[in-house]
């Protein structure tokens, strides 16, 4: 690779080479480098000049965008400004009060930038000041310039996370469906499980998918994680009957909307799959209807208030929405002028439109409604943490956030996975990533904005990915997933503000950190107070099981996870056959099933071996004695696949597809082909044998 090119890569935090997860290391592709450089706004057809302009960068700025201290740490920051001038430092906190800041010692030499002979100084940043968002203020011969600054904890210790061991369970919620479900799960279905799972298990959480927006119109992306908006939620959640409004409809209005859902709850019954169109078509009838019902003062107040907090974020997922109804999803279609959320003419549009923009806002009005409910329900019968969130790695590139913060997304790549064990073609998720100099010039406040939001709800926030805070796997439009190369984050500013919110918000926070993870990610994140994730199928050390006894202790632990089969359906090599059929293996499937068996027969073997397996058992005990094993490790979250207690043998996600399997769209049921409804759960055996398990293991 040309020389500058390398070094204008390393500049952008783009690498030329990496270690994939068997250890080897890989080069990187000249025109990966290339590619992705561009889409950093880099020029790498003049890698030595575009050199020169990203040093001059911060030179020619009188401070940085952002600063991201850590309380109890004194740090610095520079100042660049005419040579030779004075200087006067203070910072306006939250509160409105101010303190000066003082200049420390700092001898740079000074350098010629665009004509005006520039110096460095440096100013403290105080290790007592308070947590939050504040204010920093310069004053030099050049004028006054600001900087935000936000100081965030150094460790996260939420109260949620008590002196013993939490478990509870992981669900799909959509999949998981009630008697009046409208054929898909919903926030009703939500609030049963948790306080039922609560109450009568001794529960401390429920792990569901992301909740996060889809599209406006049908068609809608079945998967949870290529949301339209990762900050705002997916109306097709809303339980119809809950809503005020609904209890003010007269007879032939409530036939009606009876009329709708009856189709709907007719499915319940059947292992159909999920049919969101059909789905949200009857909401959204439904909604329409009771959006015409006068609000009341003390509703259109609550409304009114919400709005205004959910501020410009809002505003222009609503409009989006508005013309994304009339003029399809992909921006690229729209009309020159509505290209950009900035524009004249989308403030035009959304006055114009104000009632298609207002009716997006009551549904996610209505969204933080039931979800505030079913937070406070799920504490009601004692849980800790509540319901637990999941955070996708990214959004569709034809999507609200797409459009609303195309300033610090980039274009022309997208966002996946190299090759491993489990795709060893590599993964495309077709995700716009964040441009991390774009961000912070945005000084992170759409990724502040966006943590906000969703943690208002949450006892808990999964990140989904979690390495995507310190690097993403980019891969240029038009290559295939193992063409990419990876571009790093700052993760010191990315934990720091992910850190500082779930404080606010009172939210423990878990990684998802699994795949290609150096240890000293796992160390970065620990030190911040983040729990990591184990897997039990995972979990090896060298070229044997680790066991449980050895399992990192600050962890959400459990058997299986969602982009894999439940563990009847593991234990049966389902995941192998779903990827040969679908043609996603390299090797040969005998060998690939030899070596699967021959991992499951070790935890099987270790499972026997300490009394937990007898003769010839069942799947359903090998399922219970891997649970078992998972109740004897020091973590201190454990998480239990509620398709595992059930017998569900199909997996919800096959990675790396996206039509060839149906993905996200599989209901929940027994191994026999027949449904299971959340008023069926305690019916079946395992339920009650697992939750007895974890309780009888807790650890202090």
């Amino acid at each position: 690779m040309n020389a500058d090119l390398e070094r204008l890569a390393h500049a952008y935090g783009v690498a030329t080479g990496y270690w994939d997860q068997s250890g080897i290391h890989r080069d990187v592709s000249e025109q990966t480098v290339i590619e992705v450089l561009r889409a950093l706004g880099a020029d790498p057809e003049s890698p030595a000049r575009s050199l020169e302009e990203h040093q001059l960068r911060d030179w020619r700025r009188a401070l940085p965008p952002v600063f991201v201290a850590i309380a109890g740490r004194s740090l610095w920051s520079w100042v660049h400004l005419p040579h030779g001038s004075p200087l006067r430092a203070w910072v306006v906190l939250e509160d409105g009060s101010r303190r000066d800041l003082a200049q420390l010692d700092h001898v740079v030499a000074p350098r010629l930038v665009d004509g005006v002979l520039t110096g460095e100084a440096a100013i403290e940043i105080p290790g007592d000041l308070p947590l939050g968002w504040h204010e920093v203020h310069v004053h030099t011969s050049a004028g006054e310039h600001t900087m935000v600054l936000a100081v965030t904890p150094a460790y996260l210790a939420s109260p949620r996370l008590g002196a013993k061991r939490s478990w509870g369970l992981m669900t799909q919620i959509y999949a998981t469906r009630s008697s009046s479900s409208w054929g898909l799960g919903d926030l009703a279905d939500l609030s049963a499980l948790a306080t039922w799972s609560g109450r009568d298990l001794g529960t401390d959480f429920v792990l569901i998918n992301p909740m996060h927006a889809a599209e406006p119109v049908a068609p809608l992306t079945p998967s949870p994680y290529l949301p339209t908006s990762r900050r705002f939620t997916n109306p097709i959640y809303l339980h119809i009957e809950s809503i005020p409004e609904y209890a003010q409809l007269d007879e032939q209005q409530l036939a009606y909307i009876a009329s709708l859902a009856a189709p709907l709850q007719a499915r319940n019954v059947t292992t159909d799959l999920l049919d969101r169109n059909a789905v949200w078509t009857a909401k959204r009838a439904a909604l329409e209807l009771l959006f015409t019902v006068p609000a009341t003062t003390q509703r259109q107040a609550a409304f009114d208030a919400y709005v205004a907090r959910e501020g410009v974020g809002l505003n222009d997922f609503a409009t989006w929405s508005a013309i994304a109804e009339e003029h399809g999803i992909a921006s690229a279609t729209w009309p020159a002028e509505l290209s950009h959320p900035s524009s004249a003419a989308v403030v035009a549009y959304a006055e114009q439109h104000l009632t298609r923009v207002n009716f997006h806002r009551w549904l996610q009005w209505l969204l933080d409604e039931q979800l505030t409910d079913v937070q406070a329900h799920a504490e009601s019968v004692g849980m800790h943490i509540g319901v637990m969130h999941d955070l996708a790695v990214g959004v569709h590139p034809d999507s609200a956030d797409a459009w609303a913060l195309q300033d610090v997304l980039a274009q022309g790549v997208s966002v996946g996975a190299p090759p491993d064990m489990y795709n060893q073609l590599g993964q495309n998720w077709s995700q716009p990533p964040w441009r991390p100099e774009a961000l912070a010039d945005a000084a992170f406040l759409p990724y502040r904005n966006m943590l906000r939001t969703i943690m208002r709800h949450a006892g808990g926030l999964r990140i989904d990915h979690v390495l995507g805070l310190f690097r993403m796997w980019w891969i240029p439009d038009g290559m295939p997933a193992y063409e990419g190369t990876y571009v790093t984050f700052d993760h010191q500013a990315m934990l720091g503000i992910l850190a500082l919110e779930a404080h606010r918000a009172d939210c423990v926070v878990i990684g998802e950190d699994l795949g290609t993870v150096e240890p000293w990610v796992q160390d970065a994140l620990a030190e911040r107070g983040i729990l990591g994730t184990v897997i039990l199928w995972f979990e090896r050390d060298g070229g044997g099981l680790r066991t449980p006894e050895h399992w990192r202790r600050d962890v959400l632990a459990s058997v299986t996870v969602h982009d894999l089969p439940p563990t009847a359906g593991y234990l049966a090599l389902e995941h192998v056959r779903i990827r040969a059929e679908l043609g996603l293996l390299t090797g040969d499937e005998s060998a690939e099933r030899l070596a699967a068996q021959r991992e499951i027969d070790e935890w099987i073997d270790l499972a026997t071996q300490r009394g937990l397996l007898g003769e010839s058992p069942s799947t359903e005990d090998i399922v219970f004695a891997l649970h078992q094993l998972l109740a004897q490790s020091p973590a201190r979250l454990l998480g239990v696949s509620l398709p595992d207690l059930v017998g569900e043998v199909r997996a919800q996600n096959q990675p790396g597809t996206d039509q060839e399997y149906p993905n996200w769209r599989v209901p929940l049921a027994h191994h026999d082909g027949n449904p299971v409804l959340i008023e069926d759960i305690g019916r079946y055996p395992l339920v009650d044998r697992v939750a007895r398990a974890l309780e009888s293991h807790s650890i202090d």
